[in-house]
């Protein structure tokens, strides 16, 4: 569930009215729900009461330091994938020891920073990298505890481009391969090989697949043992879907999802890590936009909105799926079929097609919703547009997280060669 519904016809952000947002910050603009977070934050963590598991956010889902430090302040960890996120990781407020460095191109500056940090550890996904990990820790005086990531060869049933654990897929080491690796991590000296990672996709709306996936963690766990590995944690990566098309797309809940790993891995006795992104902050965020011009084409209609590919490219990059609500709740119809789509220069800038939907008009506002994952942080300034900015409501209260910056503030980050700059 989430905290965006119609009151007397408006739709709100828990207490705000969008239409005040719109007024006051001005379209387009993210909108981001705190009871929301904390809600999907909460319902998690009761899911897993009773089992040793701690919950690492994933931030490349929303980077946000606003909603980092939401995350961090109910006690979650952090999952990053590069130096700029564990500094906002730790720029929000969480503990180093809750940080896991994931990723499968890491360098060596980063993995010295992050042992300068005293993150918990690194998920490694190469041979290469475990080598030039025990070289850097080595050099600095330290030791980098390790999982492994293991490639199950686990088909997610995902989309292709956020599937992750099969064997074409470019993270992790093959299964079969992993005894013989952890063999040779254990002769490299300054690392703690003492966990194992899987993540085999993201938008999983079915357990199967985490099953087998899980089912081959222990097995692996249980042989590495066998053979004289402490391995005292286990990564189950994230991957858990959220309802993208609203009750014709639910996913498991999170209580099967945990029943599930304490079936399966519970009687190993390894501390679980969790690396949730998407269905913490998936539902819990909108894009607002208001509507330029409506246009009849041959056979179709194009509502043009002042948001584009560049602030969200799900659709565009994942053929994804987001609902359009009208912020005017009592433009109920007639409706008419019609594409969504931007001012960028692009066939490919839409947000939504096909879609039936009221005939919308010039001022109109439109809420994308489920846009709170991979929306802002994959935004980018293509056509010089400008970065647009984000709102955390709370209750009636709201903030502008992230500003909309100015164009000057945009041309400036160029800088002009000598031979330019005197002309």
């Amino acid at each position: 569930m989430h905290h965006f519904a119609y009151k007397d016809g408006v739709l709100h952000a828990e207490d705000v009215p969008l239409p005040r947002l719109a007024d006051e910050v001005g379209t387009p603009f993210y909108c981001y729900s705190t009871a929301t977070l904390e809600r999907h934050y909460r319902v998690l963590a009761e899911a897993f009461a009773g089992q040793d598991a701690v919950i690492c956010f994933a931030v490349k889902a929303n980077s946000n330091q606003a909603v980092l430090a939401t995350m961090a302040r109910l006690g979650a960890g952090m999952d990053v994938v590069s130096e700029g996120e564990l500094r906002r990781a730790r720029a929000a407020g969480v503990a180093a020891d809750k940080i896991i460095f994931a990723g499968v191109g890491k360098s060596r500056a980063e993995m010295a920073y992050a042992l300068g940090e005293g993150i918990f550890g690194f998920n490694v996904e190469s041979e290469a990298e475990l080598s030039a990990l025990s070289e850097v820790a080595q050099s600095l005086g330290a030791t980098a505890r390790v999982a492994l990531r293991v490639n199950p060869d686990v088909d997610a049933k995902t989309h292709a481009k956020i599937s992750t654990g099969k064997s074409e897929n470019k993270f992790g080491i093959p299964y079969l391969r992993a005894a013989s690796l952890y063999a040779e991590a254990r002769r490299l000296p300054a690392l703690d090989v003492s966990g194992i990672h899987m993540h085999i996709g993201s938008q999983i709306t079915d357990l199967a697949p985490f099953r087998d996936a899980f089912l081959l963690m222990r097995d692996l766990a249980l042989e590495l043992r066998r053979a004289g590995h402490a391995i005292h944690h286990l990564d189950i990566g994230g991957g858990l879907g959220v309802p993208y098309r609203g009750s014709n797309d639910v996913p498991p809940h999170p209580d099967e999802y945990a029943r599930l790993v304490k079936e399966t891995l519970g009687d190993l006795e390894a501390t679980i890590y969790l690396e949730p992104g998407r269905m913490i902050t998936g539902n819990a965020g909108i894009l607002v936009a208001s509507v330029l011009y409506a246009k009849d084409g041959a056979g179709k209609r194009f509502t043009i909105v002042d948001a584009a590919m560049n602030d969200l490219i799900r659709p565009t990059l994942y053929e994804a799926y987001h609902e359009v609500w009208p912020v005017d709740g009592s433009r109920a119809g007639p409706l008419a079929l019609q594409d969504i789509v931007g001012p960028v220069c692009e066939t490919g800038d839409y947000l939504a097609l096909e879609r039936e939907l009221p005939a919308f008009a010039e001022g109109d506002l439109i809420a994308v919703m489920t846009a709170g994952a991979y929306g802002a942080v994959m935004s980018s300034t293509y056509n010089t547009r400008l970065l647009v900015p984000e709102v955390l409501v709370r209750g009636g209260d709201y903030a502008v997280v992230r500003p909309r910056p100015s164009f000057d503030d945009l041309i400036g980050l160029d800088r002009l060669p000598p031979w330019l700059a005197s002309s």
